[in-house]
């Protein structure tokens, strides 16, 4: 077993990213109704949109957003615009950010999601949940390890 292979939490958001595969950037526009995001939010099952103008992200609109924006206020989601209730300016980071960088960003800030802008173009988004998988194969390995090499079977 190649520790190499293993996954920490000084790895970058590049490795986070290529592991989650070829997923695509979901938005929406400023523009659009609530309605529409919570439906599109729904038919993904995802929890936040990057809300993109002319592909710029603008801001971020979750699930949380809704429910005390809209809801708690008595506000019609067919009526209201995602520029009305989304979260702006929204904190990002880059490729090169650690696990560990975003995990802390996540938990001072209370987000679950993070955009990853490279040149102000958006490349991806890490969840709270991408990021506790790849914690948890990471220490999943490391255990397989240690057991290899309790048990003597690890190459040396």
């Amino acid at each position: 077993m190649a520790r190499a292979n293993s996954m920490k939490l000084n790895d970058t958001v590049e490795s986070v990213l290529q592991q989650k595969g070829g997923k695509r950037v979901l938005s929406v526009t400023p523009d659009q109704s609530v309605y529409a995001a919570i439906e599109k939010m729904a038919e993904e099952s995802v929890g936040a949109l990057l809300v993109l103008s002319e592909n710029k992200l603008v801001g971020i609109m979750s699930e949380r957003d809704y429910a005390r924006k809209v809801i708690l206020k008595g506000r019609s989601s067919k009526a209201t615009l995602v520029r009305e209730i989304m979260s702006s300016p929204v904190f990002f980071v880059t490729r090169q950010h650690t696990v560990d960088e975003c995990m802390a960003i996540m938990t001072n800030k209370h987000f679950r999601h993070l955009p990853v802008l490279e040149d102000d173009t958006v490349v991806g988004v890490v969840s709270i949940g991408d990021l506790v998988k790849w914690i948890i194969r990471g220490q999943a390995q490391t255990i397989q390890e240690l057991e290899s090499y309790i048990t003597g079977k690890y190459p040396g």
